[in-house]
């Protein structure tokens, strides 16, 4: 099976079936088919792209309810590590952290559901990123956390010295104080 569950509810690792010969290589990063026999019935509507350099942290972002989204993350080139904290309160993995190295070499991608904020650290030269949204981007519904607050003690595998973060992303509040409006549905 190309998804692999996480101690997180909701949370899947997706690796696809590459086929790959003397030309090179060829797999689907994203089947309906497929995602449904797993259960996943997701109708994505916007894809987003970025390139980072080296050293650059995005996040820890993520859309409030009504507008919260689901994301499906992977790497077309380079390597990031890719991180998301469970923000659903009365979950068993609240407030806890998950990362996974996803790149062009290793085709992995992260399945990131509602109640998650999202971050990515660039661990290559430079790497680019798309992910899948199941709704649209809201500027007003945008919400984030400190990527380094001391209590997720998050390990972005790139020295402090190196780190290149926007402006926007510090200035987010520690966890403790996030907007936050999820509740962990069994």
């Amino acid at each position: 099976m190309p998804f692999i569950k996480t101690e997180f509810p909701d949370l899947f690792i997706f690796e696809p079936v590459v086929f790959g010969d003397s030309r090179g290589y060829f797999f689907e990063s994203y089947n309906e088919k497929v995602f449904a026999a797993e259960g996943v019935n997701i109708k994505f509507v916007q894809d987003n792209q970025s390139k980072s350099a080296y050293g650059v942290i995005r996040g820890l972002h993520y859309q409030l309810n009504e507008h919260a989204q689901t994301k499906l993350i992977r790497a077309l080139s380079g390597k990031i590590l890719d991180v998301v904290v469970d923000i659903r309160k009365g979950s068993p993995t609240y407030g806890k952290v998950f990362s996974a190295e996803l790149s062009a070499e290793n085709k992995k991608q992260v399945l990131i559901p509602k109640g998650f904020a999202h971050g990515f650290s660039v661990l290559s030269e430079t790497a680019e990123v798309l992910y899948k949204c199941d709704v649209f981007y809201n500027k007003e519904s945008e919400a984030g956390i400190l990527y380094n607050d001391p209590a997720l003690n998050i390990d972005w595998k790139i020295p402090a010295d190196k780190a290149i973060i926007s402006d926007k992303d510090l200035v987010h509040p520690h966890f403790a104080n996030c907007k936050n409006n999820f509740v962990f549905e069994k």
